[in-house]
């Protein structure tokens, strides 16, 4: 992994990935700002707005206060995710990468002035209570989310474990409708595998955070180690907001063992970051689909974007969400600090993501199956009377089912249609390479005849 040395360390929170820079770093940007010429009539026409607001507003405000809030305004103003950050809400960006807090678990956004769900995180209160990618929040206790600021939203929605908050949410299709959910203390495991069927594994990436790239390489282990033979993976993305952006980093190097991973490309040289891939790969080059959607953001699209330009895995579902951008986060005095938008990121092949996402290779739109009822009168070969034996001294095998029973039309199937589509997906991979297995080590081997 390579990156550049001036970058101390890196923080991130919901579909944003930042880096937080050191002081010193900071102040060789403001040097470089000083030296830009200051437009006087703006300057005297904000100083002329900040003496009218002191001398005639309707309630005494400050000085403090008034300066803090045109700092927002002039971060806010900038784009979505360029913010002020006073020290609690600085704690919650730390707490959301690395330990725990009391909320709902819901990642969210800023769309038209609206407060925007980005995704409900797995297994937590907002998931449970049907809250789904995409909708709105127009309010949090009866107070109204217009214009208000990502952070002060998830500010609202966080509290005390146990205690109440009643969102009210605009779903497409649907009148707005309230939800009154209990808040919890919100433990999020970025990771979590199971087996689809023998030799078809399935891996679960909720976020990623700071321990998420070791978390994988373990729950790879576990599988090659628990299974003979693991035919092939399908890794799911959906709804997963981001996070840390070296984890991102550590899950596509557990998947390829050279090239590029992701670079970022800012106004200033020292935000310019290259990630490589190294030989600790411990996938190899077994069978691999992602699953996205548009719930599938930052961190999300730079795995999805690595392993496709490097040809490693089958990207399906629908196009992702689109943010493209990296946040520094520069302390100010006080505590205080503004977390800044001062890079893009990029895909090994050249590829913005930024307002655009990755475009499946295969499109599955979210669905429902249902099982067709069978009709009572379908038959095969082996129901038929005089039938002959099967020549290889098989039984043969007859469907009472079919033959005396009607399937309830009622009865109905329903399942992931997009991760049938790719477990079907690597079952005619392995059905074009039938001798070929996978060896613990996750590399291709021929098979003994």
């Amino acid at each position: 992994m390579k990156l550049s040395a001036n970058i101390k360390r890196y923080v991130t929170v919901s579909t944003l990935v930042f880096v937080a820079l050191p002081f010193s770093s900071a102040t060789a940007q403001d040097s470089q700002a000083e030296s830009l010429p200051l437009p006087l009539d703006e300057v005297r026409m904000f100083t002329e707005a900040l003496d009218r607001i002191r001398a005639v507003y309707v309630e005494e405000v400050d000085d403090k206060t008034l300066l803090e809030n045109a700092i927002r305004g002039m971060l806010s103003g900038l784009d979505p995710h360029s913010s002020y950050v006073v020290e609690n809400e600085y704690d919650s960006l730390q707490e959301t990468t690395t330990g725990e807090f009391g909320g709902l678990g819901i990642e969210v956004g800023r769309e038209d002035g609206y407060i925007k769900v980005i995704s409900p995180i797995d297994d937590t209160p907002a998931y449970r209570a049907g809250i789904q990618a995409g909708d709105l929040i127009i309010q949090i206790d009866n107070r109204p989310t217009r214009q208000i600021l990502p952070e002060e939203a998830a500010q609202l929605m966080r509290g005390v474990p146990g205690t109440e908050v009643t969102v009210t949410i605009a779903r497409e299709g649907r009148e707005p409708f309230d939800l009154t959910i209990t808040r919890e203390v919100i433990a999020i495991t970025s990771v979590r595998s199971r087996m689809l069927e023998p030799g078809y594994a399935y891996l679960r990436i909720s976020q990623f955070r700071v321990n998420t790239s070791n978390e994988i390489e373990e729950e790879i282990a576990k599988l090659y180690a628990e299974n003979d033979e693991l035919k092939a993976m399908v890794l799911d993305l959906r709804n997963n907001p981001g996070g840390v952006l070296q984890a991102s980093v550590g899950v596509v190097d557990a998947f390829i063992d050279q090239g590029r991973i992701v670079y970022t490309e800012g106004r200033i040289e020292g935000n310019d970051m290259e990630f490589m891939a190294t030989t600790n790969t411990v996938a190899g080059d077994i069978p691999l689909v992602v699953l996205i959607n548009n719930g599938s953001a930052s961190a999300s699209e730079i795995v999805a974007g690595a392993l496709q330009d490097h040809g490693r895995a089958i990207i399906m579902g629908t196009r992702s969400f689109g943010k493209g951008s990296v946040q520094t986060v520069m302390p100010l005095a006080e505590q205080r600090a503004i977390k800044l938008t001062t890079s893009l990121y990029f895909t090994p092949s050249g590829r913005s993501i930024q307002a655009q996402g990755i475009e499946p290779d295969i499109i599955v739109e979210n669905a429902f199956v249902t099982r067709r009822s069978r009709s009572f009168a379908a038959v095969s070969e082996s129901n038929l009377p005089n039938r002959l034996d099967n020549a290889n001294g098989e039984e043969a095998e007859t469907n009472d089912e079919m033959a005396n029973a009607l399937i309830s039309a009622e009865e109905v199937l329903v399942t992931d249609y997009p991760l049938n589509e790719a477990l079907n997906v690597l079952k005619g991979i392995n059905a074009l390479n039938p001798n070929r297995r996978v060896n613990t080590s996750g590399n291709f081997a021929q098979r003994d005849n």
